[in-house]
């Protein structure tokens, strides 16, 4: 391969590891938390209702991701992520109202003295 068709493949994401070594793969078995499971039913429920399509658009959603964000979070939360992309996207949900949810939520399990968190 030449290198200016090399300089012409275009640049791939952090989820395009297809093929690279990344380090062993860790298969032991670990717990599901709780807000895990309620990200999946969540984007089960979003499917069966119409809301999102495929799992296509969640990926799409993953895909938006940083580098960063892709590493630094898990696997559900890159899930809850990509829903949040989708649910802005379509309407479903203001970026502001999300986001001032959040807040709320933050806030209120800082004043139970980090109550509930994951």
């Amino acid at each position: 391969m030449s290198e200016n068709t090399q300089d012409a493949l275009p640049c791939w994401g952090p989820h395009d590891v297809g093929g690279r070594a990344a380090g062993p793969v860790d298969r032991s078995e670990h717990d599901t938390a709780q807000w895990e499971w309620q990200i999946d039913a969540m984007v089960r429920l979003l499917l069966q209702k119409g809301v999102l399509s495929d799992f296509a658009e969640l990926r799409d959603g993953i895909e938006k991701l940083t580098p960063e964000d892709y590493e630094r979070l898990g696997y559900y939360e890159r899930w809850a992520a990509a829903v949040a992309y989708a649910l802005i996207d379509k309407g479903v949900i203001a970026e502001d109202e999300l986001r001032a949810t959040v807040e709320s939520l933050k806030e209120g399990r800082s004043a139970a003295g980090g109550a509930g968190a994951a």
